[in-house]
């Protein structure tokens, strides 16, 4: 006589409904599905104030009387020229910023004249210690 094995019952599982957030996979989807929705630019909205409104508007060459309309009622063609002078402005900001800051030296500069100076009064240790500073990126 051969005695069959028979498996023990289980409760039947099945397989979470959402997946574990792989890489964070689900907060990017998530941003944009948001951004899709407009939902960044509704908080952005939110939070300036009539004036930088009107700003913004009069980049987007929109009615600028619309400075106090939620976000959510403007067509989506008023969404998109507002997210695209927004875009406009912070690439202003940025070279204008970049323009600023390229006149100055950089900051690891000095810390190299303070390790060419030690160097030449014979002290590698300090040496040492201004280039590991540069190096490690501090400045």
């Amino acid at each position: 006589m051969s005695a069959q094995v028979h498996p023990l019952p289980t409760p039947h599982r099945q397989p979470p409904a959402v997946e574990p957030d792989r890489g964070e996979w689900g907060a990017l989807r998530a941003e944009l599905h948001g951004r899709c929705a407009d939902r960044d630019l509704a908080a952005l909205w939110a939070e300036l104030a009539p004036g930088e409104r009107r700003t913004l508007l009069a980049s987007a060459k929109l009615d600028t009387r619309d400075a106090r309309l939620p976000i959510e009622r403007m067509p989506q063609f008023s969404r998109n020229a507002i997210r695209a002078a927004i875009h406009r402005m912070s690439q202003y900001a940025n070279r204008l910023r970049a323009e600023l800051e390229g006149h100055k030296p950089h900051p690891s500069r000095e810390l190299a004249g303070h390790a060419r100076q030690a160097l030449a009064e014979g002290n590698t240790e300090a040496a040492l210690h201004w280039l590991a500073i540069i190096e490690r990126g501090v400045a």
